[in-house]
């Protein structure tokens, strides 16, 4: 195992190399949403506002979908990164390989069944007659493709549990120019529109899960595709599983729920979905560096259990959630601002920005409790603990949030509750994972009883 390029949490500083970890991690994201954003932006300045709207409402669907097998990467990187702080090189190697043979074969179900499931899935939300038959074309060859997507997260997983985030940021430096450049070609030269869109995605996830397959034979030299060993390792099956299905269900059902939230978008027309699609890709930008320390206190939660080092994890989990809260207040204040230029870079209609807009100064003001619930959940995951907070997740970002939309637009159909929607829901499920964090803190934190896998 390479060790040159990877941080060990066990020793040393502890936010220092938190925020080490992190950076790449956010970098990473923020490449990752780049090319997922110019495929809009390119959409809505080269083909139609119709295409743009179409890429907003796919953007949904293939969230519901590809969050389910994130999720399940959770229990391969819990995993892991326990027999990586714990030095056990020959498990670790066992289940870096189990967790990239059960990828694939994932990804290729989904991908048949994504294909098939196109119509219906569009159907499901209601999609508008004029924007229907883009969005058709752009889903279909999404999903087709979608196995890359499934495969790449779990194996950018793997290498965040090795303590490697880099290696997921100079893959995706490559890619996202990759993309960038084949929109571009697709669509103004060779002219296939929507479709351009979605294959130049397509072959940038391809490329990067060939790049990030060779970055994790630099850690383990007999990394490979080997479906037998999914016979052979069972209970390392079974232990990703139990861990990762919660995390996995929990993310699919939360978008699922935002499918639902967009039947209620559509409910307006193109230009409400134009301006929602644009102000949610802006809001992936500036909340990212939260889900990027929830990944990072995960990686280290899950190697101080593997070292059985307690009070490390307890600091960490503090600073952590400090220097978060410190980002989200900072990063709301400069964003307030700026909203309408860049919702400018999405579209140029004036109705579209001002929607866009809207819907950015209600929810800034509430980023800090995305903050708290991204660092609690992090920690959790990384103490093998889903279960819980997956129900926890689903009361407060599904049902709280679907209940009051339910409500709120039959009585007053304004698309402003769509939009408080968002940090009524963020609110409830931070304050409920956070007390149920401190109520299992100090079980969690006698190690000696918290096995690497578990029956």
């Amino acid at each position: 195992m390479a060790r040159k390029t990877t941080i060990d949490f066990t020793s040393g500083g502890i936010l220092g190399k938190i925020v080490l970890f992190a950076v790449p991690i956010v970098l990473s994201e923020l490449l990752q949403n780049l090319y997922h954003m110019v495929d809009s932006m390119v959409a809505g300045n080269f083909v139609s506002g119709e295409a743009l709207a179409a890429v907003s409402v796919c953007s949904a669907i293939s969230q519901m979908i590809v969050g389910f097998f994130n999720g399940m990467s959770v229990g391969a990187s819990v995993i892991a990164s326990r027999y990586f702080g714990a030095e056990d090189r020959e498990r670790l190697g066992s289940s870096m390989r189990t967790a990239f043979a059960f990828s694939v074969i994932l990804g290729v179900l989904l991908s048949v069944a994504g294909i098939f499931a196109t119509p219906w899935l569009l159907h499901m939300i209601a999609v508008p007659e004029n924007v229907f038959h883009d969005a058709a074309v752009y889903l279909r060859i999404y999903l087709a493709g979608v196995l890359f997507t499934v495969i790449y997260n779990v194996e950018a997983g793997l290498l965040r549990a090795v303590g490697d985030s880099r290696g997921t940021l100079n893959i995706l430096s490559i890619v996202c120019v990759l993309n960038i450049g084949l929109d571009l070609l697709f669509v103004t030269k060779i002219n296939l529109g929507v479709a351009g869109v979605s294959i130049a995605t397509v072959i940038s996830q391809m490329t990067s899960v060939i790049m990030a397959y060779y970055r994790l034979r630099r850690h383990d030299s007999d990394f490979c595709l080997d479906f037998g060993i999914l016979r052979r390792e069972k209970k390392l099956v079974g232990t990703i599983i139990s861990i990762g299905m919660p995390a996995g269900v929990q993310n699919s059902l939360i978008s699922f729920s935002n499918l639902f939230v967009w039947r209620y978008i559509t409910g307006f027309d193109s230009v409400a979905m134009a301006g929602v699609g644009a102000a949610q890709r802006i809001d992936r930008f500036v909340s990212l560096p939260c889900n990027a320390f929830g990944l990072a206190l995960t990686t280290y939660v899950g190697q101080n259990v593997g070292a059985r080092k307690a009070d490390r994890i307890r600091r960490g989990v503090r600073g952590t959630l400090v220097f978060s809260l410190c980002y989200c207040l900072l990063a709301s204040l400069c964003m307030y601002g700026v909203a309408d230029v860049c919702m400018r870079l999405f579209n140029d209609s004036p109705a579209v920005i001002a929607i866009g807009v809207d819907m950015m100064h209600v929810l800034l003001p509430f980023y800090w409790s995305m903050a708290l619930r991204q660092v609690v959940m992090g920690a959790l995951r990384g103490y093998g603990d889903t279960k819980i907070p997956m129900l926890l997740s689903l009361i407060g970002m599904i049902g709280l949030r679907q209940l009051y939309l339910a409500i709120a637009l039959s009585m007053d159909h304004r698309i402003v509750h769509i939009y408080i929607g968002y940090p009524l829901a963020w609110l409830a499920t931070a304050i409920m994972t956070g007390i149920y964090y401190l109520m299992k803190r100090r079980q969690y934190e006698n190690l000696e009883n918290l096995p690497i896998e578990q029956d």
